[in-house]
């Protein structure tokens, strides 16, 4: 009875995800339309080394942002840091844990995020070289996830998020909404996952309210090879963006006896973003913990490339 819960559950998701199709008929993608684009920016050195196909495999911390149906395969303490090296000398970080509770079902993440950068200056059409003032700009976040199993192989999962975005002496508050879905299907290690990110609120800085940039994404991810110490994860992800047109991420992941990874994927109909790379390491420091590190290398085509680094601890 649980597993067919579970195959519902997939199906009417499924079902739900056929309009847009349909959509992306429109005369035009809305791009620049919706605000706060940082939302869309991928934190995590592991996922966008696989080229962003993350939504179906989210079996680490950074699935807070990823898919928080993940979490549930997360029985320690788990803590990542992630910095992303952005064009225009613009950073962001990104910290997440995800624990459990004792007597309280289910795992537990909670997430910040900042994107900032140096101060600009204030320019005006009779001062274009600048007025000699400065101003400030920067958005950040904060969120609180829960997933459960509801069957041995089906989990679901959410994310509440605050967010706050700032401009010069303009500021806006506003919430969003993750919802994500993993099913196992118990053949060669496949998993269909599924996810609804930054659902929610507007935002109105000049009297126009702007939505914010909601994502729908379906993956699948395969157990392809496993022999000894040699194993290999290939990952594909659909994705429809609501202010840009559909979008495919495909990506794959080798490991060396879970201490040494090799991760390449490429990003299709992306305005910029193109091939992706990465590697990383993972350290056992004690029987019941490790350390990790990852790296990856993004191309944005005539935003050249960007860089991202993480750190992580289990225990």
């Amino acid at each position: 009875m649980r597993s067919k819960i579970g195959l519902i559950a997939v199906s009417l998701l499924l079902v739900s995800l056929l309009p847009m199709r349909a959509s992306a008929t429109e005369p035009f993608a809305k791009v620049g339309t919706f605000s706060l684009q940082f939302l869309k920016i991928g934190p995590s050195a592991r996922a966008t080394g696989m080229g962003g196909a993350f939504t179906a495999l989210a079996n680490d911390a950074s699935a807070t942002y990823w898919n928080p149906a993940g979490m549930v395969e997360i029985t320690k303490t788990a803590v990542r840091l992630e910095h992303t090296f952005w064009p225009a000398d613009i950073d962001l970080d990104y910290a997440t844990a995800v624990f459990t509770l004792p007597f309280v079902p289910g795992a537990w993440g909670v997430s910040a995020r900042a994107l900032s950068m140096d101060p600009q200056k204030e320019r005006t059409i009779f001062l274009p070289e600048g007025t000699g003032r400065e101003f400030d700009a920067g958005d950040m976040s904060f969120g609180l996830s829960y997933a459960q199993y509801f069957t041995d192989k089906f989990s679901a999962g959410g994310t509440v998020h605050f967010i706050h975005s700032g401009l010069a002496e303009k500021s806006v508050n506003t919430y969003a909404v993750d919802f994500g879905l993993i099913y196992r299907i118990g053949f060669r290690g496949m998993r269909l996952g599924m996810m609804i990110q930054s659902l929610g609120g507007k935002v109105n800085y000049d009297d126009r309210e702007s939505k914010l940039p909601t994502l729908f994404k379906v993956g699948l991810a395969v157990a392809a090879y496993q022999r000894g110490a040699h194993s290999l994860e290939t990952v594909g992800e659909f994705s429809h963006p609501s202010d840009n047109v559909e979008r495919i991420n495909l990506g794959g992941e080798y490991s060396f006896n879970q201490f040494f990874y090799l991760r390449g994927g490429y990003n299709v109909d992306y305005d910029e973003h193109g091939a992706a790379a990465g590697f990383g390491l993972r350290i056992d420091t004690t029987q019941s913990s490790d350390l990790s590190f990852d790296y990856s290398w993004v191309e944005l085509g005539f935003l050249e490339e960007t860089h991202r680094v993480s750190l992580g601890f289990q225990y």
